[in-house]
């Protein structure tokens, strides 16, 4: 088994927390699998907090049992890479079961299969709407799997929201869950960073808006603000060989010069990713460290070091001494598209780009290095830090 996949889904010495929760939904399964009604466990919980090592201890324990009709279903495409190289190195997993939602949904559907179990992990990348381009020409994906399974265990954080075809909120889950039987498993404790709760409650503050304070530095979590991105990327270049798994990662809204997207800010211009279909996931190449990453390429995966260039659709309010989001000049637009269900505010499709940012600054287990392309944000990021 790769190592790093095992360092980061399967942990030897599980905290009393992360039992406690697994021995929860264990009790729920049991009863559910035994009741007349298709059943929903909702494993809730932010960046970090080992809602995928709690997923994949249930994983391993139904899917290697013959007794039971089972799947793994996961719609993040490096993800699900990931998942089926752990597959194989499972005793008694079939890696055939471990699939995209739209291709499980469109063969169950098709050929009149059911389960006793499915899992979903990133639930919250389910499709909510028709997606004929992709193929998925449902209403809900989540509806569709609660009628394939008498179980659906399903991981869900809602500030990882980033598209409208992938909408979720409380209402909406819970509109779509409708009278099914339900429960709800949460996870409110900090598990991939060493940082302390004031450095994530930081994050948080910085992509709410909130006025710009000094990082905290009452942990062995580092962050450094850098003027240029292109030292960032020494110093990340450096802990990748001293460490490994240390990565440049970006925002949108860098545009594409002569048919290259990259990111380009003082001496440094590397590409920023995007989905590739080759079989190992990006964070496991090495290859990527010439690379940006992005939420396409990262969500879901663990860093040591992050080096985050918070990018054009981002700047600077010196009134209300606050980061500011600017909408008009994040230049993936896929997070705009319109739907004839719901219809989102300028302030909701502002805070979609801010969970992008949140995710990404929250990659890194040890550390976070940090710049801005904006000049007025980078110069008062310095200032404080």
């Amino acid at each position: 088994m790769n190592e790093i996949l095992k360092e980061q889904f399967f942990v030897e010495d599980l905290a009393d927390d992360q039992k406690n929760v697994i021995n929860n939904i264990n009790g729920y399964i049991k009863q559910s699998l035994s009741g007349s009604k298709h059943s929903v466990a909702i494993i809730e919980g932010a960046a970090g907090t080992g809602k995928s090592v709690v997923l994949m201890e249930l994983v391993r324990k139904y899917m290697t049992d013959k007794h039971y009709k089972t799947a793994l279903v996961v719609n993040h495409p490096e993800l699900y890479k990931a998942y089926r190289d752990l597959g194989e190195s499972i005793p008694n997993m079939k890696v055939n079961s471990i699939r995209r939602p739209t291709s499980l949904i469109n063969d169950a559907q098709k050929n009149h299969k059911k389960y006793d179990i499915i899992f979903v992990d990133e639930a919250h990348l389910l499709y909510s709407k028709s997606e004929p381009y992709a193929h998925y020409r449902g209403q809900n994906q989540l509806t569709d799997l609660m009628d394939l399974a008498k179980v659906v265990v399903a991981v869900y954080d809602f500030e990882q929201v980033f598209q409208s075809k992938m909408y979720w909120d409380k209402d909406l889950l819970f509109k779509t869950i409708g009278q099914h039987p339900y429960e709800v498993f949460s996870m409110n404790f900090q598990y991939r960073m060493v940082a302390s709760d004031e450095q994530v409650q930081w994050m948080d503050d910085l992509t709410a808006e909130q006025p710009i304070k000094p990082f905290p530095t009452n942990s062995d979590f580092e962050f450094e603000v850098f003027d240029k991105a292109g030292k960032m990327f020494e110093a990340i270049k450096k802990r990748n060989k001293e460490v490994g798994m240390s990565r440049m990662v970006a925002t949108s809204g860098f545009p594409r010069i002569d048919g290259r997207h990259n990111v380009e800010m003082d001496t440094f211009n590397l590409p920023w990713d995007e989905w590739d279909p080759q079989r190992t996931h990006w964070a496991k190449r090495e290859g990527s460290i010439t690379q940006v990453g992005t939420i396409y390429t990262l969500q879901g995966f663990d860093l040591n070091y992050v080096g985050m260039v918070i990018g054009p659709s981002f700047g600077y309010d010196p009134k209300t001494d606050t980061m500011t989001i600017i909408p008009e000049k994040y230049s993936h637009k896929e997070i705009f598209k319109k739907r004839k269900d719901i219809k989102f505010t300028q302030e909701e499709y502002k805070v979609f780009i801010a969970n992008v940012l949140n995710v990404l600054m929250k990659r890194g287990k040890y550390g976070l290095y940090l710049t801005a392309y904006d000049p007025a944000l980078r110069k008062r990021l310095l200032e404080l830090n």
